[in-house]
């Protein structure tokens, strides 16, 4: 064998070595774990490959797309929504979804982030406009969850799934936000002359019933009056029917006594003026109470 022969068949076995090589290389295919490989062959959607190792047809099928499953978020995006009261409002979402099915991503739309964020916003304006600001303030995880449920159902056809759909904030303009400062101010008014109002008419309530319960104790305690001088007229009139005009005699004196005593009380107790009868007075009790 000349040298020509030897050259020409080592060119022959390095090319055939170098056709399995790049056989095997376009035969298998390693991948990632994050990622999915869309498989074409002539143009023609063949298969999707799964993380790993994976074997295609080499020179037939070939890599089209390689798509990422992680999970990812679109940039917050604002919008501007009309509510049901007619106020205008200022909408801040932000979305996280992934790709589980890349084929339909990438056979039936061409910029999905565009299209997400599209159909967002069209979603929260149709939301924020069958409810009123007040609600929209305080009933915001309701409306997080329809507009999650409703993205959800019209991505689906993407091979996409939403994860997250967050209102992230709902701002209100300049104009608006002054007229709500004022009526909030308004009604804190309002609020505190309610109060004060109803606070004088408690203080009147309480008043009155003071008067009454003092008015009432009165009445109760002239009413025990009554029935002790009741009890002591009947004593004594009982007395002067037992004993005669002797007892009557004596409750007189005892007054005419008392009378005495109140008189010595007085500024002038120094000179004490007796009444023509008072040595008599004194003689007829102090004589009663020895007869007794």
């Amino acid at each position: 064998m000349d040298i020509e022969e030897f050259l020409g068949t080592n060119a022959v076995l390095l090319a055939l070595a170098a056709l399995i090589i790049l056989t095997i290389l376009k035969a298998v295919k390693i991948v990632p774990q994050s990622q999915k490989y869309v498989i074409e062959r002539f143009g023609k959607l063949e298969k999707v490959l799964g993380p790993g190792i994976n074997l295609i047809v080499p020179f037939f099928d070939s890599v089209a797309h390689k798509v990422s499953v992680l999970e990812r978020q679109l940039p917050n995006a604002s919008q501007d929504a009309i509510t049901a009261d007619n106020v205008l409002v200022k909408v801040e979402t932000s979305v996280f979804y992934r790709v589980i099915e890349p084929e339909k991503t990438v056979y039936r739309i061409r910029d999905v982030d565009g299209a997400i964020a599209t159909t967002v916003a069209g979603i929260v304006r149709s939301e924020i406009g069958k409810m009123e600001l007040d609600s929209v303030q305080s009933n915001r995880a309701e409306l997080i969850s329809k507009v999650r449920e409703q993205v959800a159902a019209m991505v689906d056809d993407w091979g996409i799934e939403v994860t997250r759909a967050e209102v992230l904030d709902v701002n209100l303009d300049d104009a608006t936000r002054a007229a709500m400062l004022q009526q909030l101010n308004a009604e804190r008014a309002r609020r505190a002359q309610v109060t004060e109002a109803e606070g004088k008419r408690r203080a009147v309530e309480l008043n009155a019933d003071a008067e009454l319960y003092a008015a009432e104790q009165l009445a109760k305690a002239r009413r025990v009056l009554a029935d002790a001088e009741a009890y002591a007229t009947n004593v004594i009139a009982l007395a002067i029917k037992e004993n005669g005009l002797e007892a009557a005699q004596y409750q007189v004196a005892l007054k005419q006594v008392e009378a005495l005593q109140e008189l010595a009380k007085g500024e002038g107790r120094q000179t004490v003026i007796l009444p023509a009868q008072a040595l008599e007075a004194f003689t007829n009790a102090f004589g009663m109470l020895r007869g007794r």
